[in-house]
């Protein structure tokens, strides 16, 4: 079976910060704990970042959390101080765990995971799961945990604006669906690098690898929108840089298209290229939501 933790990582992060336990927008148990297990097997190196080469066991857990847009110090020791304490009876999942390997305080950190279980990245295995009562080594060593974030329990599903009717209107999650398989991406790696896609989400692989192309890069946020609707100027743009369009001759001039719109050029490399002809009444409807039926068209036109 292919380890995920081989898979290259392609995002950046909008940070949550604060002294005290943070709300993980969006982000439930199951995010952190299956985020978290995604990489058991990955190598340790001391003093190590990357996940793939190697990472010491306070870069695992900031990794980790970073994948749910959560900010964690870079050394153990530091990690300690962020937080509320937590005692051993009262742990939850995505809590922070601390061990004293060295004899001289906190040196090493964890995730608990629940059923007495953390995970960490150790010396002599890389990252795995450990018992935190184990009798041999890591029951005695253990020196505290800290609540960074509150993970809910319940898994949020995904948000549609309310009073679209997705069975006429094409979401961003379906045009990425059908742009990704039109252009015959590989959408295997579900490791979304948006906060608002889970990896068990129905878009992750496509808008992932829509991403790597440099097709979609979501908001200010770093969120993708699945559950949102796109206008005909903001798809035009995505079948121009997707299909890497070039202006071909002349274009159709329309009344709500000007140079003024930064929808312009998109517009006019599709028109040239003949994938549209506009809505038939000297307008594009740049601001109009597209249907289904139009991006079939479009996708249909593009790829004869």
């Amino acid at each position: 079976m292919r380890k995920r933790w081989l898979l290259p990582i392609f995002a950046s992060f909008m940070i949550i910060t604060g002294i005290g336990a943070n709300d993980a927008e969006a982000a439930t148990i199951s995010d952190i704990t299956n985020t978290a297990k995604d990489y058991i097997g990955a190598p340790y190196k001391f003093g190590g970042t990357d996940i793939n080469t190697g990472v010491d066991c306070s870069s695992y857990t900031q990794f980790v959390f970073s994948k749910l847009g959560i900010s964690l110090d870079r050394t153990s020791r530091a990690q300690y101080q962020q937080g509320s304490t937590v005692s051993k009876n009262n742990l939850e999942a995505g809590d922070l765990v601390f061990f004293n390997t060295s004899g001289s305080g906190i040196s090493h950190v964890g995730i608990y995971i629940g059923d007495g279980n953390f995970i960490s990245a150790t010396p002599s295995s890389g990252v795995r799961i450990d018992k935190l009562e184990d009798p041999y080594y890591w029951g005695s060593r253990y020196l505290g945990a800290k609540r960074v974030a509150n993970f809910t329990t319940t898994t949020k599903g995904e948000v549609k604006d309310a009073g679209i009717d997705f069975s006429v209107y094409a979401s961003r999650g379906e045009v990425a669906l059908q742009l990704s398989k039109a252009l015959a991406l590989d959408t295997s790696d579900t490791n979304s690098p948006f906060l608002d896609l889970k990896s068990s989400s129905n878009y992750a692989g496509a808008a992932t690898a829509l991403e790597k192309q440099g097709i979609f890069s979501g908001d200010e946020k770093r969120k993708f929108n699945a559950g949102s609707p796109i206008t005909r100027g903001q798809l035009a743009k995505v079948l121009v840089v997707a299909f890497d369009l070039k202006k071909q001759g002349n274009a159709e001039m329309f009344s709500d298209v000007t140079t003024a719109n930064w929808e312009y050029d998109y517009v006019s490399i599709l028109s040239s290229n003949k994938i549209t002809l506009g809505k038939g009444d000297g307008t594009f409807g740049v601001n109009d939501k597209v249907t289904l039926k139009q991006l079939e068209l479009f996708l249909d036109r593009l790829t004869k």
